[in-house]
């Protein structure tokens, strides 16, 4: 494994290596969780955290959380991923709006979001190659 991928400073400079962290962190989840990964204007791993966790099936999200952890580590980017225990890697409609609703909330305050991620198993579904974001 790479031990790289665990440690904060970790950088992000294509979606392979983002693909590769959450294999090691997500893929195992028996319960649905909404994480994110802080970054800096470097893509460099400020920091990550599962901001909220599910049942086998739905994760609740709000908006007005996610921009105070942002703000909280100073980060100029944030790529969301969750997981889908049951393997299915399509975005639901749900999984759409509160991507978007993220997006529009956190440009108010000039933070990108390069992507978010569905983790399904061993498989990724990334919003930014499907023209999602």
């Amino acid at each position: 494994m790479d031990r790289h991928l665990h440690e904060p400073g970790a950088v992000f400079t294509s979606t392979h290596a983002v693909r590769e962290w959450l294999r090691l962190h997500m893929a195992a989840l028996e319960r649905e969780e909404f994480r994110v990964l802080y970054l800096d204007n470097q893509n460099q791993l400020l920091a990550h955290e599962t901001l909220f966790s599910g049942t086998i099936s739905h994760t609740e999200v709000h908006s007005r959380e996610v921009v105070k952890r942002d703000l909280y580590f100073n980060a100029a980017a944030m790529i969301f991923a969750h997981n889908h225990p049951s393997g299915e890697v399509n975005p639901s409609q749900a999984d759409k709006a509160i991507t978007q609703r993220l997006v529009q909330a956190l440009m108010l305050v000039e933070i990108r979001v390069p992507d978010h991620l569905i983790v399904g198993g061993r498989q990724i579904f990334s919003f930014a190659e499907h023209g999602l974001l």
